[in-house]
């Protein structure tokens, strides 16, 4: 049993801990830096959206007024809308403006592929309904396609978590700069193995169609352009705002939609798991084994239990991994007082473990298309993306 702690410390201690240090350390000491300069190429910007009504206006006023020299067309794409996206779209004239009206649904990857199939541009931005992209930042995201090797540009997603609970805020404040953190080390070194979905840009001539069903377009589209020997990087003055789910309940269903995409990934893309992959290392100790994780901190639990009944010592090391579950399960329920920010950061931990747990069962267990796991119905929930 100590054999067993001792396994599942190591495994989670590096998945959270030494993998991160390695990428920072490499990233210090073995960069490989990208040029930048301005970059003028035509851009399509493709966006794909399931009964966006309620925001569509705005976010079609946002993106015909962003940068009018440089964007060449917008196109949207009513992925089988039930509300009154198809009319809205249908009735707005405007010169740049291409609207795709399709009568079912298919989910997001296949509503990007006509977008794709249609676009003229030599770069093509992909952008969901929600984030608004801040002054200058396309430019800035454009300038690195100077770097001929460069087929994939994401920028800097800055998260508002006004409002939120405070497992949430905890998501997509603490967890969410440690992400991005980690990304952006991969890209200094070498490429970053996903993106942000909601904003990011790919030279036309690399993009391929997405695989239909797929979930993580954002980490099918980046990998299938380096497979082809170009790199994916991220640039942190294009700045992009987006609001994530502030209820920790929609949070955890928008993580078990990403992390089921992960084990879809998998099989719909195995080129990206094979050694081959020159970022295969990066994708094993970045996204599969957080996929495992949490069944080793089950068994460093359990492991510690079973062998604090004999020892004072390991006993107390049980002792402390209840106290800390029950606290992050108490603050999913109650404000806790004087530890409640603390509490909150290991509600987030047990959210996101929890969520690939239930992630791998609709995975597994989901009959029909796995992109119809979740359906999101409120304005501060992930609501009208494919």
């Amino acid at each position: 049993m100590s054999l067993v702690f001792w396994l599942s410390f190591a495994v989670i201690t590096y998945t959270y801990v030494g993998y991160p240090a390695i990428m920072y350390l490499l990233s210090r000491f073995s960069p490989h830096p990208w040029c930048t300069a301005p970059f003028d190429a035509p851009v399509s910007i493709v966006m794909a959206v399931h009964n966006g009504a309620d925001r569509l206006p705005q976010q079609i006023e946002h993106l015909t007024t962003l940068d009018p020299e440089r964007i060449r067309e917008v196109i949207i794409v009513s992925d089988g809308s039930t509300d009154d996206t198809a009319a809205i779209l249908s009735q707005l004239q405007h010169s740049r403006l291409r609207a795709i009206i399709l009568p079912e649904q298919g989910g997001k990857a296949a509503a990007l592929n006509h977008g794709i199939a249609g676009a003229t541009g030599e770069i093509l931005l992909f952008i969901d309904i929600r984030p608004k992209v801040a002054p200058g930042a396309l430019a800035e995201l454009m300038s690195n396609f100077a770097d001929p090797q460069v087929g994939c540009v994401a920028g800097e997603l800055v998260l508002n978590t006004d409002g939120h609970d405070a497992a949430a805020s905890a998501v997509s404040g603490v967890y969410w700069r440690y992400e991005q953190w980690i990304r952006n080390c991969e890209a200094a070194f070498d490429s970053p193995v996903g993106v942000y979905g909601g904003f990011y840009a790919a030279r036309r001539s690399l993009v391929r169609p997405f695989p239909p069903g797929i979930i993580l377009d954002d980490m099918f589209q980046p990998l299938s352009i380096l497979r082809q020997g170009y790199r994916s990087v991220l640039d942190r003055s294009a700045i992009v705002t987006d609001t994530w789910p502030g209820k920790v309940t929609g949070e955890f269903q928008r993580k078990v939609r990403t992390l089921a995409g992960n084990f879809q990934l998998v099989s719909l893309a195995p080129w990206a798991f094979s050694p081959g992959n020159r970022v295969f290392c990066q994708l094993v100790s970045h996204k599969l084994l957080r996929l495992v994780v949490p069944y080793f901190f089950l068994l460093m639990l359990i492991s510690a239990t079973w062998l604090g009944f004999g020892s004072p010592a390991w006993g107390a090391a049980a002792l402390a991994q209840w106290a800390f579950w029950l606290a992050a399960l108490a603050a999913l329920r109650f404000r806790l007082p004087v530890i409640h920010r603390f509490a909150a950061a290991a509600s987030a931990l047990l959210v996101l473990n929890a969520a690939a747990i239930a992630g791998l069962y609709k995975f597994l267990f989901t009959t029909g298309p796995l992109w119809k796991i979740w359906s999101p119905t409120g304005p501060t929930t992930e609501p009208v993306t494919s």
